[in-house]
């Protein structure tokens, strides 16, 4: 038999952040929704999504003179809260073309 009530420990900062209620709440779900349910009709648009969306991240660069490395700017893609949807929807006019064009595919890759 306890004679005092256990005390729960309180949360940190960060704890509370990353509560379900914090992640729940999220500013760019009707964007990623509408990104995601997208539907590729027509092979100009599947064209035309596979040329605005780069099949590699274009931020990486290292900046030289002379031959000698002086520095690495990383890629900047993981930062974009769009990622994943954007190549999935690269990923779905790829599938698109590859099924109504074939022949145009590789242009993409």
């Amino acid at each position: 038999m306890l004679l005092f009530p256990r005390q729960q420990a309180s949360k940190s900062p960060t704890e509370k952040l990353a509560s379900p209620a914090a992640i729940a709440f999220d500013l760019l779900r009707p964007l990623r929704q509408w990104l995601n349910h997208l539907e590729i009709v027509d092979v100009d648009q599947a064209r035309m999504i596979c040329q605005l969306v780069p099949a590699q991240c274009p931020f990486a660069q290292e900046i030289s003179l002379t031959g000698l490395i002086h520095f690495k700017i990383p890629p900047l893609c993981k930062l974009n809260p769009l990622y994943e949807e954007v190549v999935a929807l690269r990923f779905k006019a790829l599938c698109y073309l590859a099924e109504n064009s074939p022949s145009e595919v590789c242009r993409y890759c």
